[in-house]
């Protein structure tokens, strides 16, 4: 369940992304996998990996 803020809003958590999960998005990305695949093998959400592919210059196949 998401965690809401005083107002009732929907706040998101940005955890910081660890080495190993940076490792993994460079190889599921290598292999062509798509976004959604990625973002589900990482338990991340779409929009952070995609930040992350931007941040580190990595190419994700099929993006959207």
């Amino acid at each position: 369940m998401a965690a809401k803020d005083s107002g009732g809003h929907f706040v998101r958590h940005r955890q910081p992304w660890t080495s190993d999960e940076v490792a993994k998005l460079r190889t599921l990305a290598a292999k062509g996998m798509g976004l959604k695949a990625i973002a589900k093998a990482l338990t991340r959400s779409e929009e952070s990996v995609q930040d992350r592919a931007k941040i580190d210059g990595i190419r994700i196949a099929k993006l959207r």
